[in-house]
């Protein structure tokens, strides 16, 4: 119980605002509903969308509900299900070695996306990362369970194991669709990348169908279908600082069509000796960031938000700001940990300032 709620409490890492939307004195004009979920990724989905009537919204909702829990059972780390190999499939060892093993193409898709963000990032988003993070979520849940003898894991432990995240070590055949991991003590952690990849194929088949003036947040992962209604959606990002009752939200955005993704230091973290640990492990020190309290990613694609977010979050500053600069379509923020915000050159184009009525 401890987990679950540490892992809900996280989630609400960005809030729709519904601000100054008038109600609808036409009949046939749509109407905004609301469903919330907690059933896809170990997190709360929040839908909001337009529609002509409830019953033609919650065939829409149960259309996006099908959609998650296909991909939320492919990419799963943690569960099995009868007569489906999935990312818990390809992480077995049988007699020391890993099997080649045959997934859906979404399993191939998705894999194939994050060797793609591997190398744009410079290695910093690496799926192959399982081992290490493996033992900073045991740890993490000893110390939820138990805070007084709250602990880290020791660093010869991680050092070991990051001796098998070589992405290389991922063996994709798309032709055949087999994943095979060549390393038998490598296994696949995919945190950074399958919610917002989901998330976006989610919004890619609402489109197809064409679909619009609908909102999906999936723990935090934002993405916008069109309009709401007939104006953009307003999004509000969360103050790091969740002592601040004064300021819950530090920028309001405008946007439609867009994704809005933010990853942060005070999400999912336990306690040790006073000091705060969160679940962004970087990959260099193999220790939990503290380069920013959050950053804001705002892109076209939930996919690449997502994997950005947790990227820039452990980037230097320069590194971070010059990969958004040159990536078409994405605007971001970071939080420094004094509070400072920096942007790059578009996002302040989509904020507004909002006044409480």
């Amino acid at each position: 119980m401890k987990r679950f709620l540490s892992l809900l409490l996280g989630v609400v890492i960005i809030t729709i605002q519904m601000i100054g939307f008038s109600g609808c004195d036409n009949e046939t004009q749509p109407e905004k509903f609301k469903a919330y979920y907690f059933d896809y990724f170990d997190t709360a989905t929040t839908i909001i969308g337009y529609a002509e009537s409830k019953e033609e919204f919650d065939k829409i909702c149960e259309d996006i509900k099908t959609q998650l829990n296909k991909y939320h059972r492919l990419f799963t780390i943690y569960n099995r299900y009868e007569g489906l190999n999935n990312l818990v499939t390809i992480n077995d060892v049988d007699d020391g070695k890993h099997n080649v093993v045959t997934v859906d193409k979404e399993i191939i898709d998705m894999l194939t996306f994050a060797k793609e963000m591997y190398h744009k990032t410079n290695g910093t988003v690496n799926v192959a990362m399982g081992s290490v993070l493996k033992i900073w979520h045991v740890y993490r849940n000893a110390g939820l369970d138990d805070p007084f003898n709250a602990e880290l894991p020791p660093m010869d432990k991680l050092k070991d194991a990051s001796k098998h995240t070589n992405i290389n070590d991922l063996i994709i055949d798309a032709e055949n669709n087999t994943v095979f991991l060549a390393d038998p003590e490598m296994s696949l952690d995919v945190g950074a990348i399958a919610k917002g990849y989901a998330v976006e194929k989610v919004a890619d088949y609402l489109e197809s169908k064409g679909i619009t003036n609908f909102l999906l947040n999936v723990g935090g992962n934002v993405r916008t279908i069109g309009m709401a209604d007939t104006e953009k959606w307003k999004v509000g990002i969360e103050n790091p600082d969740t002592n601040n009752e004064e300021q819950p939200y530090i920028e309001y955005l405008k946007v439609a069509g867009e994704s809005v993704v933010t990853s942060g230091s005070y999400q999912r973290f336990y306690v040790v000796n006073g000091e705060n640990y969160h679940h962004i492990i970087d990959p260099e020190t193999l220790m939990p960031g503290t380069k920013y309290r959050s950053v804001s990613v705002l892109t076209d694609d939930s996919g690449i938000g997502d994997a950005m977010s947790t990227a820039l979050f452990l980037m230097d500053y320069e590194d971070g700001k010059q990969l958004v600069e040159s990536t078409d379509n994405v605007e971001a923020m970071w939080v420094l940990p004094d509070g400072k915000q920096q942007y790059s050159s578009g996002f302040e184009a989509y904020t507004f300032e909002y006044v409480q009525k």
